[in-house]
């Protein structure tokens, strides 16, 4: 297994990467993810010398937050719009999984 192939199979919340590697993959400054992070939209992980560690998760949500920065929302505010996001892909996850249970116990209610 080289390392390229370990990496792969690191899972999504991994601290895996640096603040400046990830400041160059997502074409923003590390102000930027200091910036959400003091919103609180993301929490990197520390390395046992304090430097910052993204996960492949939280350079997801850094993306999306970007986007609405460079659309011309305030910081803040595509924090928060980010978060309720995510709270709204979460509601209808639990919506379709009560679905499916409710569907499983009485068929014949669907039909």
């Amino acid at each position: 297994m080289t390392a390229d192939d370990s990496f792969g199979r690191l899972d999504d919340d991994y601290p895996a990467c640096a603040m400046g590697r990830a400041a160059a993959m997502l074409g923003t400054t590390q102000g930027f993810l200091r910036a959400i992070g003091e919103a609180r939209l993301i929490t990197p992980l520390r390395s046992a010398g304090g430097h910052r560690r993204y996960s492949r998760y939280q350079l997801r949500i850094a993306a999306r937050a970007r986007e609405l920065v460079d659309q011309g929302t305030p910081i803040e505010a595509a924090c928060r719009i980010v978060i309720l996001e995510g709270q709204l892909e979460e509601a209808q996850r639990i919506k379709a999984e009560y679905r499916r249970a409710a569907g499983s116990v009485n068929p014949s209610a669907s039909a």
